[in-house]
């Protein structure tokens, strides 16, 4: 029972880290219709950021720092992303132009910290654990979760029931429509964009200490946030936390129970919802307009 419920707390953590990934891809992809496959890329910048400032182990201020550091960095390169991607209307060269992007950064931080697997320390005051059912588990996992269930509760707020969540889904649904209105749509579809790239890069940070940081990896990481839009829908972030909460679970449940089928059972899970549910289990209500 222990074992089982650590490999529950494990795919919660993962799935938390996931849904920060993947939101800010779903609702670039699903609400602005932008193919961004260096969202990977901006991951594992957040990643190397986390390995300079606190690979050895920090205090929780050093660890703060990397996060905003991050975030600024992450947010950046997302508005340049936005920028390239702006007058490309179609998916291919959409996913052409920003998967050049990413090898060209994956190859400046190859250079910059090399091939070798860089392990990074949580920060020193959790760094321990907490007896679970007689198994010792992570304080810094428990913390991941919460910070998930903080993201989530924080973004559907801001998406669904704030001002500034209204009007970006009013530019979205009739963008010549707000632009009547007097609001510079262009600059509400960057920052849509430059947010969900700091997302990613806070991800790349708080994985850290679980995932590491190497070359590669930014494709991994992709490859599971695309998994997680598809299943849990394009554009919703009740859709993004509920697949990223299952295909955490998959994943560590499959490691533990099938460690050989780990892989496969992750693309299962994602065809056995595409059979069931061709837009995802929760897509967004909100359709794109060119």
């Amino acid at each position: 029972m222990a074992t089982y419920l650590v490999s529950v707390l494990n795919g919660l953590a993962m799935g938390s880290l996931l849904f920060a990934i993947a939101l800010g891809l779903s609702l670039v992809f699903g609400m602005m219709d932008v193919l961004n496959l260096a969202h990977g890329a901006v991951y594992l910048v957040g990643a190397y950021v986390a390995v300079a400032l606190v690979a050895d182990g920090a205090g929780v201020a050093a660890f703060v720092l990397a996060v905003l550091a991050a975030a600024v960095a992450g947010a950046v390169l997302g508005g340049l992303l936005a920028a390239l991607t702006r007058a490309t209307a179609h998916h291919l060269d959409q996913a052409l132009l920003t998967l050049g992007v990413a090898l060209v950064v994956g190859e400046v931080l190859t250079l910059a910290f090399g091939t070798d697997v860089h392990s990074i320390a949580a920060p020193e005051p959790v760094g321990g654990g907490v007896t679970v059912l007689g198994e010792t588990y992570p304080v810094y996992r428990l913390l991941v979760i919460g910070f998930g269930i903080v993201l989530a509760v924080a973004v559907y707020f801001l998406v669904e029931r704030s001002p500034l969540g209204s009007l970006i889904r009013a530019t979205v649904a009739d963008r010549a429509m707000v632009a009547a209105l007097g609001v510079n749509t262009g600059r509400v579809l960057v920052g849509v964009f430059a947010a969900g790239a700091a997302l990613a890069a806070v991800g790349g940070v708080l994985a850290g200490p679980i995932l590491g940081a190497q070359p590669g990896l930014d494709e991994k990481v992709l490859l599971l946030a695309l998994v997680v839009v598809v299943i849990g829908g394009l554009g919703s972030v009740r859709g993004a936390l509920l697949g990223a909460v299952l295909i955490g679970q998959v994943q560590a449940l499959g490691t533990a129970l099938l460690p050989q089928y780990a892989s496969f059972l992750v693309f299962a899970a994602m065809a056995l919802v595409l059979l069931l549910r061709p837009t995802g289990l929760l897509p967004a209500r909100t359709a794109v307009h060119a």
